[in-house]
């Protein structure tokens, strides 16, 4: 199956500047069908990037605005706090002024993994609502802004959650994490009905264990090994392409009479729906 429906559209692309990750194979494989790609990152410093990130000179969304440039789309990238509710109306603003439309959203900004991994009862508060602020707050506002954008249009277009299957897990340890990513999924069901009627979907994408930057405390050692062996009935940990494929097709026209659900992407790891 060749995709259509995707050539000459606009897709913003949240937290899309780390090398091994899932915003940047998204936002590369956007390009490759043919959008112009908005691209956002939180500005990191360079002192923070993993080692194999120096070794490689990469320059975080620029970077990736050069991949997105090497197949032959136009791309702006932009630091912007999706937790901010004005900067993301200035996203919007900028998007609009340079392209003139917003066709795809693609809410990928996660907080990242940290010491908010302990019981409820030994959680900083803090710590919570920095979760939540970025994972569900965060999509809620470009989920507002942008949506009410996509009505104004009246051309459809599509909203893509990237979500876990940990806010359908819900492990222990994980509170924070996992409420935000089920609050994420309920955003997302109840974003579908609202506004199918203007012809814009809403869908999520529930990754399992892939293997990016975000995941380096864990290792790629005997650990590791043993999660992907315990856990994953296909043997393997996702790559960020496995992601992004599946958001190219719930934004083309393929996947235009989807909306509403939360895909699993994992390896057969999580069986609830």
């Amino acid at each position: 199956m060749q995709l259509s429906g995707l050539d000459g559209k606009v897709a913003v692309v949240t937290g899309a500047g780390r090398m091994r990750s899932i915003g940047r194979p998204i936002a590369v494989e956007l390009a490759r069908q043919g959008c112009d790609i908005v691209l956002t990152g939180t500005g990191r410093a360079p002192e923070h990037y993993p080692d194999d990130e120096k070794a490689a000179g990469w320059r975080d969304i620029d970077s990736v605005a050069d991949e997105v440039r090497a197949e032959g789309r136009r791309a702006l990238p932009l630091v912007s706090d999706v937790a901010d509710y004005e900067a993301v109306e200035d996203l919007l603003d900028t998007t609009l002024s340079e392209f003139g439309r917003v066709d795809f959203v693609i809410n990928n900004a996660g907080a990242a993994r940290g010491s908010d991994r302990v019981p409820v009862v030994d959680l900083d508060p803090e710590l919570w609502r920095v979760v939540l602020d970025v994972n569900l707050n965060g999509a809620f506002y470009m989920s507002q802004v942008f949506g009410r954008k996509l009505i104004e249009q009246a051309q459809g277009g599509a909203i893509i959650n990237i979500s876990s299957i940990a806010g359908k897990m819900l492990g222990p340890n994980t509170a924070a994490y996992a409420s935000s990513k089920a609050g994420l999924q309920a955003l997302t069901a109840s974003m579908a009905q609202e506004i199918g009627q203007h012809g814009v979907r809403v869908n999520a994408i529930c990754p399992g264990i892939i293997d990016t930057s975000r995941m380096d405390d864990m290792g790629r050692g005997e650990f590791w090994q043993r999660a992907i062996d315990t856990r994953i009935p296909m043997g393997r940990a996702g790559e960020g392409e496995d992601i992004a494929y599946i958001t190219a097709f719930l934004c083309s026209q393929q996947g235009e009479w989807i909306t509403g659900q939360s895909y699993n992407v994992d390896g057969g790891t999580c069986v609830q729906h």
